[in-house]
């Protein structure tokens, strides 16, 4: 299941070069009406937080309106396939990860998703934490190592969807340390976090800016995190380094795609849109007061960023290891 040069860029590339004396046309007047922009999880989550905060600057820039529309199921397949189920002429955009638009379709029985998106910008890289309730029997993350090794299967941690960066974070743990969790996956992190505070779940693997209102309010503890370091806003928190386990990185990269056939005129477009969202004093300062760390791109820096973490699940993949949950 490795995912080769000419499967990651060629669909993305040949749609780039079609730019013939009409498409030209079109682009100069791009946009001149609202775009939607596809969040494949429910509300609530690291994507459906990132994408209105960005949405608002984005649009003004582009002198339109940026309608968010959520649409999950299938750990991200169901969205991003309403997505590219959409005429290439740059008004419908979507948010993935690398994982959940070349894992999760996987998961889903279907062809990896990501060889017939272009990407446009890279948005964020977000720390993924386990969280816990504030009244857990966990205190640290060591004791729910501890119990995971002497009770396999017995602690359920969940995570946002099927191949999500999430769930290969898990699983890399898993391998790491040679434990059994009970892995639940759910449509988004809203709804595992709801399920975690109502106390049917006792962990759950979550990207930082959609954990952090529930932090800073007390109602959910860190108890690690995947990153290579420690995260800034959170300086307490432990890798999992710090705690004797094998470090591994397990942040999550997302950002925005469209359609491969769109005219390489309308995705710098909405490139220029994307950075300029991303560069607002605003926005730019609500998403890392969230924990992420900003990374406005080319497409080309994208691509690159995208055939990196085709690595880190390389090994996952060939072992077999990257199974769906629930």
């Amino acid at each position: 299941m490795r995912l080769g040069r000419r499967g990651l860029l060629g669909a993305g590339v040949a749609g780039l070069a079609m730019t013939g004396p009409g498409r030209h046309a079109a682009a100069q007047s791009f946009p001149n009406k609202q775009i939607r922009w596809v969040i494949p999880f429910a509300p609530g989550g690291n994507y459906d937080v990132t994408a209105r905060i960005v949405s608002d600057p984005m649009g003004r820039h582009l002198g339109q309106g940026i309608l968010i529309d959520n649409k999950p199921g299938a750990g991200g397949v169901v969205g991003l396939e309403a997505a590219l189920n959409t005429p290439a002429d740059g008004y419908t955009i979507s948010m993935a990860s690398f994982t959940v638009a070349y894992v999760a379709p996987i998961f889903a029985g279907k062809q990896p998703l990501l060889p017939q998106m272009a990407p446009v910008s890279i948005l964020t890289t977000v720390p993924t934490l386990v969280v816990t309730r504030a009244d857990s029997r966990f205190r640290d993350m060591k004791s729910a190592m501890a119990e995971a090794k002497a009770k396999p299967g017995a602690i359920s941690i969940g995570h946002s969807g099927n191949g999500t960066t999430n769930h290969v974070g898990i699983l890399r743990l898993q391998l790491n340390e040679d434990v059994k969790f009970n892995i639940i996956p759910y449509r988004g992190a809203g709804p595992g976090i709801a399920d975690l505070l109502a106390g049917n779940l006792d962990l759950f693997a979550d990207q930082l800016t959609s954990s952090m209102p529930h932090i800073k309010s007390g109602k959910l503890r860190p108890l690690a995190t995947f990153s290579l370091e420690r995260v800034p806003d959170l300086p307490n928190v432990p890798t999992m380094g710090d705690i004797g386990l094998k470090p591994f990185d397990g942040n999550t990269t997302a950002g925005v795609f469209t359609n491969p056939d769109t005219p390489k005129p309308i995705i710098a477009r909405l490139n220029e849109g994307v950075v300029a969202g991303l560069k607002d004093e605003a926005a730019n300062r609500k998403l890392r007061e969230l924990g992420a760390i900003v990374r406005p791109s080319t497409p080309e820096e994208f691509t690159a960023a995208l055939k990196a973490d085709e690595a880190n699940v390389g090994e996952l993949l060939k072992l077999g290891l990257l199974k769906p949950e629930g």
